[in-house]
């Protein structure tokens, strides 16, 4: 065994002779490429001070007095507002650009309107009936249109009246205005 370890050892260190060439031209190859240039550091910017002139008005973080709440409640009971208790119908969970009406079914007197939801369902709507993220109420259903009349937030607490229509579209496309 002895023998045999004393013969192979040099076997062994011959094969740490190998050319290294190849790995010597990646490493040169390497520092040819890479840029040694270290960006110099950002210039700090001056702070601009200024001076603080809300402080005669109320703090955010303070409650309002309880007259301005009651003024506040008494602005927004007497404005349009949609029905918080009213039951959301299936079309009023999709946003209108998701979706697609498709065609027509029914006769002249009740018309109905084909849509199909993001989740590929297809549902009948029609007139009085609800859709869209705004309170969206059918108005109006035409071979080539529904036309709805949306309630949109203010941003005051209020809500106003928009009317939008959803075209028929060919398969592939969307359009509502």
């Amino acid at each position: 065994m002895r023998k045999l370890a004393i013969l192979a050892l040099p076997l062994i260190l011959c094969g740490c002779f190998d050319d290294l060439t190849e790995q010597q031209e990646f490493i040169n190859q390497v520092r040819a490429n890479t840029n040694n240039n270290v960006e110099p550091i950002p210039e700090i910017k001056k702070f601009n001070h200024f001076a603080y002139t809300a402080s005669e008005k109320r703090s955010p973080f303070v409650a309002p007095k309880p007259e301005v709440i009651q003024d506040r409640l008494l602005q927004v009971q007497n404005c349009l507002h949609p029905d918080p208790r009213r039951r959301k119908e299936a079309l009023e969970r999709f946003p209108l650009e998701n979706l697609q009406m498709r065609g027509t079914i029914g006769s002249t007197t009740e018309l109905l309107a084909l849509i199909t939801a993001p989740d590929n369902s297809l549902h009948e709507v029609g007139i009085g009936g609800r859709m869209g993220l705004f309170n969206g109420k059918v108005t109006q259903v035409q071979n080539g249109f529904i036309e709805l009349l949306e309630l949109i937030p203010d941003g005051a607490g209020c809500w106003k009246e928009r009317l939008t229509k959803v075209e028929i579209v060919e398969a592939g496309s969307n359009a509502s205005s």
